[in-house]
């Protein structure tokens, strides 16, 4: 398994995890999810390269999103998106913008299992860096001060104020979607093999877990788990739950971070790290992919958990769009348990569903030109305020977008039930913070676990040996 170790080459290491851990993700993500804050402010960006943008935003805000081409029409920007799963709906959105406004914005693929931090720094050594780029929370950080524009004055930062992320007490990156992670249940697969009602809010511990995993297995469902091998939901969705589920909150996992990289915590005895283990010892127990974990074919995973042959699918709401390929249709057929750690029902962390912004999207401030970072601006401005484009990232793209005056309801049932948990206060809201090889150094190390190649306890030795190697 190949390591990126550009993180490392960052001038003067400067976004190493202690530096990280000063990051204020702000986590009131219930809020966030509450009725629209008002329409965009008149100040907006006070750069002169954002004019447009700003005029542009107030233009599509005060008149409902209406059709306005812009003053930047024939400009050119690119956009590179890291979740593949939306390629085709983003290009469609990316579309409709350029029909409205005449700048052309071309969407670049990231594929599955490639590295969007690797593939943009690779870009910027080229001299063709994408105008805009979508990352995950710790690439965006990584290459903020490099490489990233200033977005602290845009309008929709307002709108967004629940859940922004900061660094050095400004704002570089726009919050593209909040995203959730639990076990995906297909609840009409439990009730058939039940054959009684199923209440998906009755798991609420690990014995509940284990109970109904036994009585599946004891009503003909021999595997009704669907485990994937993919190293960057094994080492990043899974494994992450060690750190998010320290007490919720992302300022919690940048403390549980600290203290596994100064050594002053060891893997093996942290309680958070042997409750995963538990839960995933007994997801491993009945995984349809069991007699080959790592033969496992992520396209084949979702058709499992659609055609009933599995019931329980570790796995987020960026997942709906493979469930729909496979065949689900938008039902309340599909909702989320969560991944319960131990038997302490008393906080969200061990019971609740993780909810949290995390795909980021950063606006080149060093290749592009300033009507390119107009433009790119404009497009954000747009996402958030115009009307078709609102109805288009919910209903089409298919994510709960993170900026609160979109009140449009989701249609797929993952986002709908993701939604509706945080509005009770069913999720916590911790999106840790890591170096972008995390995921596949951990990752590998989270594959051999489950192909039986290592020990609980050579897994252990593995994280530490990763965080300590941090220093």
């Amino acid at each position: 398994m190949g390591r990126n170790y550009l993180y490392e080459k960052l001038e003067g290491k400067r976004m190493k995890t202690k530096k990280l851990i000063s990051v204020l993700l702000v986590s009131a993500l219930t809020a966030a999810m509450a009725s629209g804050c008002g329409s965009s402010s008149e100040s907006g960006s006070t750069a002169a390269d954002t004019k447009t943008a700003e005029s542009a935003s107030e233009e599509s805000t005060q008149a409902g999103g209406s059709s306005q081409e812009s003053d930047l029409a024939g400009t050119s920007i690119t956009f590179l998106n890291s979740k593949g799963e939306i390629q085709e709906a983003m290009e469609e959105l990316a579309a409709e913008f350029t029909d409205e406004t005449g700048i052309d914005v071309e969407i670049l693929a990231c594929g599955t299992g490639e590295s969007p931090y690797t593939k943009v720094t690779s870009a910027y050594n080229s001299g063709s860096a994408p105008t805009m780029s979508m990352l995950d929370t710790t690439d965006a950080l990584a290459l903020a001060d490099e490489y990233a524009l200033d977005l602290s004055n845009e309008d929709w930062v307002k709108e967004c104020e629940n859940t922004l992320t900061y660094s050095d007490g400004k704002v570089f990156c726009f919050p593209f979607c909040i995203e959730g992670r639990g076990l995906i249940v297909n609840k009409k697969a439990v009730e058939d093999t039940l054959g009684e009602t199923f209440d998906p809010d009755s798991i609420q511990s690990y014995d509940d877990l284990k109970a109904l995993l036994e009585q599946l297995k004891a009503a003909g469902m021999e595997t009704p788990v669907v485990v994937s091998k993919e190293d960057w939901s094994l080492g990043n969705h899974q494994l992450g739950y060690i750190y998010d589920t320290y007490d919720g909150t992302t300022e919690g996992s940048a403390e549980v971070i600290s203290q596994l990289e100064d050594g002053t915590l060891k893997t093996a005895d942290y309680d958070r790290y042997n409750e995963f283990i538990q839960t995933l010892d007994l997801l491993l127990e009945y995984n349809i992919n069991g007699e080959d974990p790592l033969g496992a074919m992520y396209d084949q995973d979702p058709i499992y958990l659609v055609d009933g042959d599995a019931a329980i699918w570790p796995n987020g709401t960026w997942a709906w769009p493979n469930l729909a390929e496979a065949g689900a249709e938008t039902s309340d057929d599909y909702c989320f348990i969560p991944y319960v750690l131990g038997n302490d029902t008393s906080a969200a962390a061990n019971t609740g569903m993780q909810a949290s912004a995390t795909k980021q999207v950063i606006i080149d401030k060093v290749q592009a030109t300033e009507e390119q970072q107009a433009a790119a601006k404009e497009f954000l401005n747009w996402m958030v305020y115009n009307e078709t484009a609102q109805k288009m990232l919910v209903e089409d793209v298919a994510i709960v977008p993170a900026n609160s005056n979109n009140t449009v309801e989701p249609l797929d049932p993952l986002g709908k039930d993701m939604k509706s948990k945080m509005n009770e206060g069913k999720t916590y809201s911790s999106c840790f913070v890591a170096p972008s090889d995390h995921w596949q150094v951990l990752g590998a190390s989270m594959q051999k676990y489950i192909a039986g190649e290592s020990t609980k306890d050579e897994l252990a030795a593995d994280v530490d040996t990763y965080w300590q190697s941090q220093k």
